[in-house]
């Protein structure tokens, strides 16, 4: 069967110092979508100083993503944690409900 897996990395905020800028905390998600089927996580990664040296104005997502990938958050992983998820709704083990 084919893979028909999509994964979106977005981030949702991020919280910065407003002295001078420096990013300390980014809010991100990853959305799996397999057909109509979808799961995703959301959690947040903090910055220690240094970490960051791109202006505040000029930081873009892509930037923020390949930070947070290379401070803690293993993209591999949080992806095939939402494959799993995405399988366990195509072939659930467990049911609720009545039968009439």
């Amino acid at each position: 069967m084919e893979n028909t897996m999509k994964y979106n990395w977005t981030i949702s905020n991020l919280e910065r110092r407003t002295a001078d800028g420096f990013i300390q905390v980014a809010h991100w998600q990853c959305t799996g979508v397999d057909g109509e089927l979808s799961s995703s996580v959301y959690a947040t990664v903090s910055f220690e100083d240094g970490d960051i040296n791109i202006p505040y104005e000029s930081v873009t997502q892509e930037d923020v993503l390949d930070w947070i990938w290379s401070n803690g958050v293993d993209k591999d992983a949080v992806e095939a944690s939402i494959a799993d998820r995405i399988g366990v709704l195509k072939n659930p083990t467990e049911a609720s409900g009545t039968p009439w």
